[in-house]
């Protein structure tokens, strides 16, 4: 470790002490609490890992959590074997079919995402649950197999105190602008450009 001098030591603090001064007053300002829009969307891995993140935080305060998965179906991850370890605390469906690609079937993809949206609101709108995540709807949203419009009316209208996680690429504009919370991932570098192949524990 550096040698610090006595003089360098107070000018830290004293530098910290005026940066705790204008962070206390930041936190002392915000005083309201509500349940948040959040989405997660952009190019770079990690939408889904995040909002898991978040379901792991909230069942931590022993809060249930809900996941409507809207395109993966019938795959077996990771995050869903860990958090079946919470019992009854996390309801997990699995609506989708695949990627479009895949089915290549749009009235079967349309019908999936209906299916994935009528069970999403029947989360939403039972009291017991803290955090519902939809994983993928923006996907869903993205090639028309639901209406934004009706999408968002529903979100924005949702109880004050239940926080939504929408997850995946292209989200669109008037769910930004509904949202609390936007995060865009961005992508720097990606294994998969490499030729490196999906894996346990990183992609599923």
């Amino acid at each position: 470790m550096r040698d610090i001098d006595e003089a360098e030591a107070r000018r830290h603090r004293a530098k910290m002490a005026k940066r705790k001064a204008v962070q206390d007053a930041e936190v002392a300002a915000r005083t309201a609490e509500k349940g948040l829009l959040i989405v997660n969307t952009g190019p770079g891995k990690g939408k889904s890992t995040a909002a898991f993140g978040l379901a792991l935080r909230m069942l931590g305060h022993g809060r249930r959590v809900g996941v409507v998965q809207f395109i993966k179906g019938a795959w077996h991850t990771g995050e869903r074997e860990a958090l079946a370890r919470f019992g009854d605390l996390v309801s997990w469906h699995s609506m989708g079919e695949g990627f479009t690609w895949e089915t290549q079937d749009l009235a079967r993809d349309i019908a999936a995402a209906e299916r994935a949206w009528a069970r999403a609101r029947m989360l939403m709108d039972d009291p017991d649950f803290g955090l519902v995540i939809l994983d993928e709807l923006n996907i869903a949203l993205r090639y028309n197999y639901l209406d934004v419009a009706d999408v968002v009316a529903v979100l924005s209208a949702r109880r004050d105190d239940l926080h939504v996680v929408v997850t995946g690429r292209n989200a669109k504009p008037p769910l930004i602008e509904a949202a609390d919370l936007v995060t865009e991932m961005g992508q720097v570098k990606h294994h998969f450009s490499a030729g490196v192949k999906a894996q346990k524990g990183i992609e599923f």
